[in-house]
């Protein structure tokens, strides 16, 4: 009798344990994958900053492959120059590029911003989220949009 009930609380202590492992691991997952919203949003706070303040290696450096693309570089070139502003950068509204995700996914983000008191401007920017829950993501900016609108929806190509 008292040998069955140590068994059955070991069976009891070792469903805890498992169970509190189980709830460890499904918690630093999705931490992982709700975290990614934050990357995205800084990765693009920094590039708007870079364009603001018209530093275009510093923009080809954060888009993917750019240096490699003369076309890309002076897209980059014009914006910077466009777009220059001085002061204190706001983000004033960041829609991100994709909702929850267990896998890659690529998408638009939809950013507008101003320096100070000027008028905001409004821009997409492509995303590749890369990677997956399990063993991590990464942001990969793929492509800034001109100046849009400031009630227009970001365009399928540019």
């Amino acid at each position: 009798m008292l040998a069955r009930a140590r068994s059955r609380r070991r069976l009891y202590l070792v469903g805890i344990v498992l169970a509190l492992l189980a709830f460890l691991a499904i918690s630093a997952v999705l931490a992982r994958v709700l975290s990614i919203d934050g990357t995205e949003r800084s990765a693009i706070t920094v590039l708007v900053k870079d364009e603001a303040a018209g530093n275009r290696s510093a923009m080809i450096s954060r888009i993917q492959s750019c240096a490699d693309n003369a076309g890309c570089r002076a897209r980059v070139a014009a914006d910077a120059a466009n777009l220059r502003r001085s002061g204190t950068i706001s983000i004033l509204q960041l829609q991100p590029s994709a909702g929850f995700s267990l896998t890659s996914t690529v998408g638009t983000a939809r950013v507008a911003w101003r320096a100070d008191s000027s008028l905001p401007v409004v821009q997409c920017v492509r995303v590749r989220r890369a990677g997956d829950a399990l063993s991590g993501f990464r942001v990969e900016l793929l492509r800034l949009s001109r100046r849009i609108a400031s009630d227009s929806n970001c365009p399928r190509q540019y």
